[in-house]
């Protein structure tokens, strides 16, 4: 009997020593164009593209209702501008309506995610770590860049969200910091998800192509030239090499025409989360979908295909 006891001990221990060393997945990180205010909401037909990836691709990519679903996303906003990088750290958040002149359904849209104090700990850490100066706020609604898109991402509402800011400074060396930061995050299963509109965003074009998409045709062949450009930057593996591309997207062709001198707030996420993305990411992987007849393209890291 006794013999019988030590022949299964070390079976119980090697099962207990794996299953405590088995790393967690190393969860996604995407940034996604979130639309005009609450059109894609709204049923705005120039955001059919964009409404079908938040609703099919983006969950697919993110590993929803799958065993390795991130247990918490970073959501990093175009309409939170700071000094300092700054978190949500409430363990609930009320929906902030940045928006204006919408119909009254606009205003009455909910979206109850939790928040997560604990994470937003860590968020704050992690950042101090690489030697930037975070601050919590436990008071500042949630704002469209989150409750839009995640409407449809996710509208069961049940993943709990912290909430990031972009930086007043518009310094690209900075987002990359903030994105190597939260890469530690990445390997405990925590998604990194930037909201903006990186393609372009340049109000005085977007209003005009929504209005006539004809417009399109002129303007379609300096967007492409432009995202070509940045593709390219974004599907250089050398973390070291694509940072430093990066850090000069100033210099691409068109640059200040997709996103104005002073108004690079849309373009941002996606500098945090091509930040966050280290050598065993691979390389970046992208989709295409229309805005007004222009191409708008999205670029994550993660094992999944869409």
């Amino acid at each position: 009997m006794l013999r019988s006891l030590f022949n299964r001990l070390p079976i119980r221990i090697s099962r207990r020593y794996s299953s405590e060393t088995n790393r967690m997945p190393r969860a996604p990180a995407i940034c996604v164009s979130h639309g005009g205010g609450p059109l894609p909401v709204l049923g705005d037909p120039n955001h059919k593209d964009i409404v079908y990836s938040l609703k099919n691709r983006v969950p697919k990519i993110l590993k929803l209702d799958t065993p390795d679903a991130p247990r918490a996303i970073i959501v990093v906003t175009a309409h939170w501008s700071t000094k300092d990088p700054t978190i949500s750290s409430s363990a609930s958040h009320q929906l902030l309506y940045d928006y204006g002149g919408f119909p009254p359904e606009s205003y009455k849209l909910k979206y109850p995610a939790p928040g997560a104090p604990d994470i937003a700990k860590e968020v704050n850490d992690a950042l101090a770590k690489e030697g930037l100066k975070p601050v919590l706020d436990s008071k500042r609604g949630w704002d469209h860049g989150l409750f839009i898109p995640f409407l449809l991402i996710r509208p069961q509402a049940d993943i709990p969200l912290i909430q990031l800011s972009v930086l007043e400074s518009e310094d690209p060396e900075a987002h990359l910091r903030m994105g190597r930061a939260l890469s530690v995050l990445r390997d405990q299963n925590i998604a990194l998800v930037g909201s903006g509109f990186a393609s372009f965003h340049n109000l005085r074009i977007m209003f005009a192509l929504m209005q006539n998409p004809a417009g399109s045709k002129q303007f379609a062949p300096l967007s492409d030239e432009w995202s070509r450009t940045l593709t390219e930057a974004l599907e250089v593996e050398d973390v070291a090499e694509r940072d430093r591309r990066l850090a000069e997207w100033r210099k691409f062709p068109h640059a200040y025409h997709m996103h104005p001198e002073g108004g690079a707030e849309h373009f941002l996420p996606l500098l945090v989360t091509a930040g966050s993305a280290g050598q065993e990411d691979g390389k970046v992987k992208k989709y295409k979908d229309t805005f007004a007849g222009v191409a708008i393209w999205t670029y994550y890291w993660g094992d999944v295909d869409v």
